[in-house]
């Protein structure tokens, strides 16, 4: 019996797995077997989930801190990866930032640092990881996370910035769906709803924003943890070798009304 998400052997860089949805994704690729390489900036964080996902499913780890910003610190840590698996065979885009300020207050610096992490930082880890390893190899399965408000507004959460970077990083993955494809690589992107995080809870536990919630999203809840798993498992499984240039929203229907 074939097993269509099975991993083993693979490698897999995820980005902005320190805390949240990064830990939560590279586990559940783990779960299928794929080595974990856990980036993100706080050394002390990766190295405890590298150590806590190589105990938990027997798989090899690397955590490598990382400044997705730094475009030497981003070529550095990819071939840190190389020289130890000698591959990378997904990517995760995972790494991001954003806060809430109505658009008529928000700075140039603001708005800035919001597209230099998620929309900047993003491409500069896909053309690292692209060049260096996939296309090289003629294979390769990148998925960026962006968000649902990379496809619609809101009227709760002020974060203009945040929309801006959210929607170039689901552009970006069609533009590089449609020059990578024919070279093995596909890239692919989640659109998450509202799910509890560290980024995220304080906004999400207050009672006005559970209210909004209620109306907002058809099956009115967030997110629970490990609903966004199976999602880049998909993706990334070599099975999924016609899927290419998609938009997959995990957001409760939040983005079908």
């Amino acid at each position: 019996m074939k097993n269509y998400f099975d991993l083993s052997g693979q490698v897999a860089v995820v980005t902005g797995c320190s805390t949240g949805l990064g830990v939560q994704m590279a586990k559940a690729l783990a779960n299928q077997g794929a080595k974990i390489v856990a980036l993100a900036r706080r050394q002390n964080l990766i190295d405890e989930v590298a150590a806590e996902i190589a105990k938990e499913y027997g798989v090899e780890t690397l955590a490598i801190s990382c400044d997705i910003t730094d475009t030497e610190k981003v070529n550095s840590a990819v071939d840190e990866v190389l020289k130890k698996f000698g591959r990378i065979d997904i990517l995760i885009n995972n790494a991001g930032t954003g806060c809430v300020t109505p658009a008529e207050d928000i700075d140039d610096e603001h708005f800035y640092n919001e597209i230099n992490i998620d929309l900047f930082g993003t491409f500069k880890m896909a053309r690292a990881v692209a060049k260096k390893a996939m296309l090289p190899a003629g294979y390769g399965r990148v998925i960026n996370i962006a968000s649902m408000y990379g496809l619609v507004g809101n009227k709760i959460a002020p974060s203009s910035p945040y929309h801006a970077a959210k929607g170039g990083v689901v552009n970006l993955t069609r533009a590089l769906a449609s020059e990578w494809s024919e070279r093995g690589i596909t890239v692919n992107s989640i659109c998450p709803g509202y799910f509890e995080t560290p980024l995220t809870k304080e906004t999400l536990d207050s009672e006005y924003f559970q209210n909004y919630a209620k109306t907002m999203i058809p099956m009115s809840r967030y997110g629970k943890e490990g609903e966004l798993d199976t999602a880049a498992i998909f993706l990334a499984s070599p099975a999924s070798s016609y899927v290419n240039g998609c938009i997959i929203p995990v957001d409760g229907g939040y983005t079908c009304m």
